[in-house]
């Protein structure tokens, strides 16, 4: 998924135990980066974008991502859009899909204490291994050595979409240009692909984004802007400092 994934697994379970729960988890995102990868050209996701693979013969999680990401524009009003490039692009949802799915898989095998961050899109269940709520830091946008916030929580789905490292890569798709005004947008959630997404789509908007995140509902957020605000919401549980 070009980039890089980490897991925390914070459960008192026998060494081997944790060891063949990292594996699977591990296992599963290369089954992932293998389907849906951008840069593979045996990519599922490539070979259904160039007609080699049909619909009908497509796997159910391709199917179950197209049907997902057409939802997503509708509820973005277009600005979260699988074809913004022109060629199909899942990924601003399938990696945080992906960091649920695996999430979702380590609670139903019996370790409910656990981080996965694939790439700053982090999904956070339980306590860490100190005994206490989990802490993440926010990179601060123009920093990479320190944060511009810190969440805390037990049960929390965080999607980071910023343009700090690969420049104003995020397109308007009502514009076809890299959308700016958004510096760095945090989601957090109970889904962690669906926080990806809205994250995604909320830098589309540029400014925009601000007022649309504020509607949003079922979700918190914090954002800077590129004149350096940073901004959130009330209930984001958060202990900030200035950008």
């Amino acid at each position: 998924m070009g980039t890089a994934i980490s897991l925390d697994l914070a459960d008192d379970l026998p060494a081997g135990r944790l060891h063949e729960l990292a594996e699977e988890t591990f296992a599963w995102l290369r089954e992932v980066d293998a389907r849906f990868s951008t840069y593979r050209a045996d990519s599922e996701v490539r070979r259904f974008d160039q007609g080699e693979v049909l619909l009908s013969e497509a796997s159910p999680d391709l199917r179950a991502v197209l049907a997902r990401c057409a939802d997503l524009w509708g509820d973005t009003d277009g600005f979260f859009d699988a074809y913004a490039t022109g060629a199909l692009d899942p990924s601003g949802y399938v990696k945080g899909w992906a960091a649920q799915v695996a999430s979702d898989r380590l609670l139903v095998a019996g370790a409910p204490n656990h981080c996965v961050n694939a790439g700053g899109d982090v999904r956070v269940r339980g306590l860490s291994a100190g005994g206490r709520p989990w802490r993440i830091g926010v990179r601060h946008p123009w920093d990479e050595t320190s944060t511009c916030l810190v969440l805390t929580g037990t049960d929390l789905a965080i999607a980071t979409s910023g343009v700090y490292e690969r420049g104003y890569h995020v397109l308007d798709p009502r514009r076809g240009a890299p959308a700016t005004g958004l510096r760095s947008v945090t989601v957090v959630g109970a889904d962690l692909g669906v926080a990806d997404a809205y994250a995604t789509a909320a830098v589309a908007m540029g400014v925009a984004g601000i007022g649309w995140l504020d509607r949003l509902a079922g979700h918190e957020h914090a954002i800077v802007t590129d004149d350096a605000r940073l901004l959130h919401s009330t209930r984001l549980p958060t202990l900030p400092t200035a950008p």
